[in-house]
């Protein structure tokens, strides 16, 4: 009984130290940031915000505190901008400094802040001119790109005259008409319309977005630290999400088998030679550098012979 009392006591003691470090940390910010609606500790301003409806929820507050203001999503301080002047004047008049991405807990969960959407700083720099010089050797922007969409094209209208004049979702059809084009990029080939591999993968691509949608995905962008650990529908977003990148893993592990650095296929061909390029960079760095050490221990031997011979009878007889 003492023992439990005891422990009660320890957990309320720690709740208590939590709570007051989290208020303190939230005062101590507050001076520097937008204003907003005064958050909870832990669940910052949860109660205020329809999960359902965020949009509206967050027009709501800028009416009540500005076009840019501070919400507390969970534990995560987010300042909204809200209208095309407060927009504009971030992502365009300061590009330089609003350029990094915001973090998004459901595809942190499984790509680290790796990869040209997820990731920020100067990783993402160099992806992005990686990628622009990439597509325009592919032909983006050139007749390259555009005979692949019209090729696809072609496909979209076959596709679709199959269906001899009964009612069609046409997203059905656009949307593989899309991907096709943008496979035939990044994997060097289109798939049929009916491709069972390629129906997976769209349909894992539309159920983890769509999870993001929802009010449990918008929930585990607050608690994404205690909810990972939990069942629930982000399980399933996070299985669909493995899905993809075992996809692209066998992917790449089927470029790597034959790549022929001298005439990449696809996307995948030129980032795995561009990391060759790097690799063997470094490499040659590092020994360039190596090589610069000896060859300055040397001219020090020659240089200073006494200072050498002493510190080599020391060590002789060490």
């Amino acid at each position: 009984m003492l023992a439990s009392g005891m422990l009660l006591v320890a957990v309320l003691t720690c709740l208590t130290l939590m709570v007051l470090m989290s208020v303190w940390r939230q005062r101590k910010l507050s001076g520097k940031l937008p204003p907003g609606p005064t958050p909870l500790p832990f669940i910052g301003n949860y109660l205020q915000l329809n999960t359902e409806q965020m949009y509206n929820s967050l027009m709501k507050l800028s009416d009540r505190f500005g076009p840019v203001f501070t919400v507390y999503l969970g534990p995560r301080r987010v300042v909204v901008l809200c209208g095309q002047e407060a927009v504009k004047e971030a992502l365009v008049d300061q590009a330089e400094e609003f350029s990094g991405r915001g973090e998004q807990a459901t595809f942190d969960w499984l790509f680290k802040g790796y990869g040209m959407v997820f990731s920020n700083g100067e990783r993402a720099k160099q992806l992005r001119r990686f990628s622009i010089a990439t597509l325009r050797d592919f032909g983006l922007g050139k007749r390259g790109i555009e005979e692949r969409i019209q090729e696809e094209a072609g496909f979209l209208i076959q596709a679709m005259r199959d269906t001899h004049g009964t009612f069609i979702d046409p997203t059905f059809y656009l949307s593989r008409t899309v991907s096709n084009v943008i496979s035939s990029i990044v994997f060097g080939d289109r798939f049929d319309y009916e491709d069972k591999e390629f129906l997976s993968l769209l349909r894992m691509m539309t159920g983890s977005f769509q999870f993001t949608a929802t009010s449990t995905g918008q929930l585990f962008e607050m608690f994404s630290s205690i909810m990972k650990h939990l069942p629930g529908p982000q399980q399933q977003a996070r299985k669909e999400l493995k899905g993809l990148e075992d996809f692209i893993t066998k992917k790449v592990e089927q470029n790597q088998r034959t790549l022929d650095p001298n005439s990449p296929r696809d996307f995948i061909d030129s980032f795995l030679i561009r990391m060759q390029e790097v690799c063997a960079g470094e490499n040659k760095k590092q020994v360039q550098e190596f090589l610069g050490v000896l060859s300055y221990c040397y001219l020090w031997i020659v240089g200073f012979a006494e200072i050498a011979k002493s510190f080599y009878a020391d060590l002789r007889g060490s």
